[in-house]
């Protein structure tokens, strides 16, 4: 039997608004084993987002958070403090953003935004950083790595910029890897190398992944479970 790394239990989460209190999550239970792949499917707007950063603590202030408990690998996440929620935030569960034009500060370069990442979770000197960076960066299939490291975001193609990304959430070598959309906005051919490449990761890292996206396709293809979302639950 497979071990439990992520368990979430009676999840709800609100926001506080000019107009009220709006609850987005109305009670989710989910959960993923070591080495599963768990699709999120859903309508936009279903909660798919939402729920997956409430698990990594990742909402403004005017959220509220509830719940029965968010074990990750025998840990309650809930009982935590912000200091303490970050040294599992991009160590242990890593998330993948929605939009790869906007994820990255447009006016610093590709390097930089590895650098910081690497040398925040593995105490390390700028030039080791940057040495993972480039090995990083070669893993996830972008070529002359060395020279990509000192571009813009902005002379990356989209496919390029989301290989950066992922590049950037596998850095640290998480357990539990969240991919939002993570073919959002990228041509059908582009799309698929995506998915082929958050596929090898995972069999060659044993890896659990949960993906969110409206797409059956990709789930299909993708994944061993799929939860589907609607109006904030499961």
């Amino acid at each position: 039997m497979k071990k439990r790394i992520l368990e979430v239990k009676q999840m709800r989460t609100s926001f506080k608004t000019s107009k009220g209190v709006v609850e987005a999550i109305r009670g989710v239970d989910l959960h993923v084993d070591e080495g599963e792949i768990l699709g999120i499917v859903g309508e936009s707007g279903s909660g798919k987002s939402v729920t997956m950063k409430s698990v990594m603590g990742l909402l403004p202030s005017y959220a509220k958070i509830e719940s029965e408990g968010i074990i990750y690998k025998d840990v309650n996440l809930t009982e935590l403090s912000e200091k303490e929620l970050q040294k599992y935030r991009g160590k242990e569960m890593a998330m993948i953003f929605q939009d790869p034009m906007t994820a990255m500060n447009p006016l610093r370069k590709v390097g930089y935004h590895l650098v910081q990442v690497i040398q925040r979770y593995k105490k390390c000197s700028k030039a080791e950083a940057e040495k993972i960076g480039i090995e990083m960066l070669t893993q996830v299939g972008i070529p002359t790595p060395e020279a990509r490291m000192k571009q813009y975001p902005h002379e990356f193609s989209g496919g390029m910029r989301q290989r950066a990304l992922i590049a950037m959430a596998l850095s640290c070598e998480p357990s539990l890897l969240i991919a939002d959309e993570p073919t959002t906005a990228l041509h059908v051919t582009i799309q698929a190398q995506i998915l082929e490449l958050l596929k090898k990761l995972h069999d060659e890292r044993n890896m659990s992944i949960v993906i969110i996206s409206h797409d059956m396709g990709v789930m299909a293809n993708m994944c061993d479970r799929i939860a589907v979302m609607y109006g904030g639950i499961i």
